[in-house]
């Protein structure tokens, strides 16, 4: 843990410019296929929700795909759907399904001091309190464990969105570019590095570097405020933006490929002409924050 985070403070600016980017549904077209094929499988079989997993899926696609909570850590959003979503699910209510609690877990990411990743857990463990949260808390690690194993044996050969690799190359030789992600560092650099992309990368930042926020906060310092733009296709990455005084340019679900070309024959030269704060970005910031609801069909729907 330690030498990931001397690996970001340790980060020095090779140019005037920073730029931060998501990796997961923002540079890649994965988001999907992890979500579906990889967590949701494995959330069904280990948190116990086989009797509902219809109700499950719909849970699992909201919180992390079409909702406010996109892009959020997974420990974060299975908590929510554990806590808030299936339980106010309407399967959920016909067929009396009790959702399994895990309060030893839910403790652990509701902690301000919890590092939210797999060692993060070993470390939750190993200072447990007692039998019962213990074995909880491996449960929930060997879950984790079996997701990434499912990821890197089927998330594989999907290529960077139209306009993204391009964009990489135009701010190459003028701006330092920092992944930032609440994926895990393995999975990450395998994936940039599959497709060539790794090389305009200064700096590639996993879940096991701390939030998005902290990522930002120990590479932009280095910089002029006016100077830091963050990419996201989630709110998680406004939210890490505004919480450092960075610009914020929206991959927006759904339109990924159109953000993409807006951003290379666009909103770059305004981000190095100093003509991107202000109406542009709030006029792009407005549909992106259109375009992910806050509660789900189920509950908006009369």
């Amino acid at each position: 843990m330690m030498e990931y985070r001397e690996k970001l403070e340790s980060f020095r600016p090779q140019h005037e410019y920073l730029v931060c980017i998501d990796s997961d549904g923002c540079v890649f077209d994965t988001m999907g296929i992890k979500q579906r094929e990889c967590f949701c499988p494995w959330m069904i079989a280990y948190f116990g929700l086989q009797p509902v997993a219809q109700a499950a899926r719909e849970c699992k696609e909201f919180a992390d795909l079409f909702s406010k909570t996109r892009g959020a850590n997974r420990h974060i959003t299975i908590k929510r759907i554990l806590t808030e979503l299936l339980p106010s699910h309407p399967l959920v209510k016909r067929r009396n399904f009790k959702v399994p609690q895990f309060p030893y877990y839910f403790a652990w990411v509701d902690n301000p001091e919890s590092v939210l990743s797999n060692d993060g857990l070993r470390r939750a463990i190993q200072e447990a309190e007692s039998e019962e949260a213990r074995r909880e808390l491996e449960h929930v690690l060997e879950w984790s464990e079996r997701v990434n194993w499912a990821i890197a044996e089927i998330v594989r050969g999907i290529p960077p969105f139209p306009y993204a690799r391009e964009s990489l190359e135009r701010l190459s030789g003028r701006a330092d570019v920092v992944v930032v992600s609440q994926t895990p560092l393995e999975a990450l650099e395998r994936e940039w590095a599959e497709h060539g992309i790794d090389r305009y990368a200064s700096l590639i930042c996993g879940q096991e570097m701390g939030t998005k926020s902290q990522h930002i906060a120990a590479t932009s310092r280095h910089y002029e405020k006016d100077h830091v733009l963050m990419i996201g296709d989630a709110p998680g990455d406004l939210k890490a933006a505004r919480d450092n005084g960075a610009l914020f340019f929206p991959v927006i679900p759904g339109k990924e490929e159109a953000s993409w070309e807006l951003f290379y024959r666009e909103a770059l030269d305004r981000f190095f002409s100093h003509g991107y704060a202000g109406e542009y970005e709030e006029r792009l910031v407005g549909e992106f924050e259109r375009a992910l609801p806050e509660e789900p069909p189920w509950i908006r729907e009369p």
